[in-house]
């Protein structure tokens, strides 16, 4: 072979991908956009546009009237790109142009979910990390509206015991739009501060854990610089200064008589998995209609935060401690269920829901609303769910990308 037929066979090979890469573009775009193509090219391509939905028919489907709010953290990075994909995402499904309302140092979402249900959201979707979701279920708890995710945060740790396809924005939307239908308890805490923890107190929603003692010494303490280079890892450096604190609580369950424990942390559980598959409360499930209580201590230094540390690696493995070896361990994680927990401190403790500190109180009272939150989940993770109101029915390729 001379080097003229050889370079003639590497041109002729590089012809044929140029050609064979413009075919597949052009389907590609005819498929989505017949009009940008000549007949000429659609004929001779047999490109065959996505079946159309007919606009007055579009109008009478109740999912077309459904109005989407998106409820959105502006500090968050990439919120302008999502709201252009957000608003191609309801344009393809012939939905009304969705409403973007933004959190406020002073109002987390709490008050913008209220006015976007007055304006007749019919959806409402929360845009930021676990406080923008905690913010916007407090407004739309009880209404019967489902809430969508749009995770942006450190841990989204809701959005993680939903299965929620992080990082994905295509599937995320379709989700928000097109996603099953499920319902969420929500816990209630209330709050009280005074010495001999007699007053009415503050109430607190949460959906994820709310705590006392070591946790809540780690979410208070974690740096915010630590916490944008290195994510949730940055609570585990925080929480490193206050191995050493334990504290006496008195717990009682369901209005059952107190019992008094020593131990570093106590955690109120609706849900129980944390980054990295740690399974910290293995039984806890949103739609239970508990409270998870577990309390954690360890004893011995390094030796007990070491074996309580497996201890939790062996739960989200599914591998129980029998009850008669705790005795011997220089550490243990108690559990308990019940829809009314009420605890009080010995001495003052610091307080966190879903890893917003709230100071120190002398009392908790955690209670749960069986039910109260409606969510969209991906339809995959309910057997036999249908997507709501039918939206199925439109393009599914035709997602932002």
């Amino acid at each position: 072979m001379t080097a003229g037929t050889g370079i003639a066979l590497i041109a002729l090979v590089v012809a044929l991908i140029a050609l064979s890469m413009t075919i597949s573009t052009t389907r590609r775009i005819g498929v989505r956009d017949p009009v940008a193509v000549p007949p000429v090219w659609r004929r001779l391509l047999r490109i065959k546009p996505l079946p159309a939905l007919d606009l007055a028919a579009a109008a009478d489907r109740s999912d077309a009237r459904e109005r989407v709010a998106f409820i959105a953290n502006p500090t968050k990075a990439g919120i302008a790109e999502l709201r252009e994909q957000a608003m191609r995402a309801c344009a393809i499904r012939y939905l009304p142009e969705p409403m973007w309302l933004y959190t406020t140092a002073e109002d987390p979402g709490t008050g913008q979910t209220r006015e976007a249900l007055a304006l007749g959201a019919d959806v409402v979707v929360a845009v930021g990390g676990d406080g923008t979701v905690r913010a916007v279920a407090e407004g739309v708890a009880g209404t019967g509206v489902p809430m969508a995710i749009m995770p942006m945060g450190t841990g989204n740790l809701f959005a993680r015991n939903l299965d929620l396809p992080l990082g994905d924005v295509p599937a995320l939307l379709r989700t928000a739009l097109e996603g099953a239908q499920r319902h969420s308890d929500v816990g209630w805490l209330t709050l009280v501060r005074t010495p001999d923890g007699e007053d009415e107190g503050e109430r607190h929603i949460f959906l994820v854990i709310a705590g006392a003692g070591l946790d809540a010494e780690m979410v208070a303490g974690a740096d915010d610089r630590l916490k944008r280079q290195f994510g949730w890892v940055a609570y585990f450096f925080a929480a490193v200064q206050h191995l050493g604190k334990r504290m006496v609580a008195r717990i009682a369950v369901d209005g059952g008589e107190p019992a008094e424990s020593h131990m570093r942390t106590v955690l109120l559980a609706n849900v129980g998995r944390l980054p990295a598959g740690i399974q910290l409360v293995p039984d806890a499930t949103f739609d239970d209609g508990m409270i998870d209580v577990a309390t954690l201590d360890a004893r011995g230094g390094i030796v007990g935060w070491t074996e309580l540390f497996g201890t939790v690696v062996a739960q989200g493995a599914g591998i129980r401690e029998p009850w008669h070896t705790r005795v011997w361990r220089t550490s243990r994680i108690d559990h308990v269920r019940g829809r009314r927990v009420e605890i009080r401190f010995e001495e003052p403790q610091k307080v966190q829901v879903d890893g917003e500190s709230l100071g120190r109180a002398t009392r908790v009272l955690a209670e749960v609303d069986a039910g109260a939150l409606t969510l969209r989940v991906p339809a995959s993770s309910v057997p036999g769910a249908e997507p709501a109101d039918d939206a199925a029915a439109l393009p599914s390729s035709s997602e932002p990308g």
